[in-house]
């Protein structure tokens, strides 16, 4: 089984330069779980110390906010896509 991860471009010196990677798992835990045997940076800055999601960090499936489906426990199919959104802040008042 094979997932595609969308790394955002302020994530990407964290995954030696990629835009995209692919690892497997069933559920997005697990997916986070294989990569970071590569990327441990990256799956750092994405979890917390205790393993939670970060609360700057959005996690989508095929465009939908894991947070409305299963959280970290989202089951994932083979050809599935996962986008790694970082929240934005700032501007004027």
């Amino acid at each position: 089984m094979t997932i595609t991860i969308r790394i955002p471009t302020t994530f990407r010196e964290l995954t030696k330069g990629n835009s995209v990677i692919s690892s497997d798992g069933s559920t997005l835990n697990q997916l986070l779980e294989n990569i970071k045997t590569e990327y441990p940076d990256f799956v750092n800055r994405v979890l917390d110390e205790e393993g939670n999601l970060q609360r700057f960090v959005n996690i989508f499936l095929d465009d939908e906010d894991i947070r409305f489906l299963g959280k970290l426990e989202t089951k994932l199919e083979d050809g599935q896509t996962v986008s790694i959104v970082p929240a934005v802040a700032g501007g004027k008042n």
